[in-house]
């Protein structure tokens, strides 16, 4: 099974527009991070799109191994 390439090991701040959708990007390949730009083409990995539910300050994954996609759970501190 592929496994994502870790882009960073902290979160990635991005201001997210209520009712606007994201595509973030799963497999870590991306040079928009933590937004796909196709990097996945030929992998395993699809971007996750998602709808902001609220205008707001979001802190996204970037190491990829986040419990809650799109999220940042902390996960990144234990790699």
């Amino acid at each position: 099974m592929e496994e994502p390439v870790i882009s960073q090991k902290s979160p990635i701040a991005v201001e997210l527009k209520k009712g606007e959708t994201y595509y973030w990007c799963a497999c870590g390949k991306s040079a928009k991070q933590p937004f796909c730009d196709g990097s996945h083409q030929g992998t395993a990995f699809t971007p996750l799109a998602f709808t902001a539910e609220k205008e707001e300050t979001a802190y996204l994954c970037a190491c990829k191994q986040t419990n809650k996609p799109p999220f940042c759970d902390g996960t990144h501190k234990k790699l």
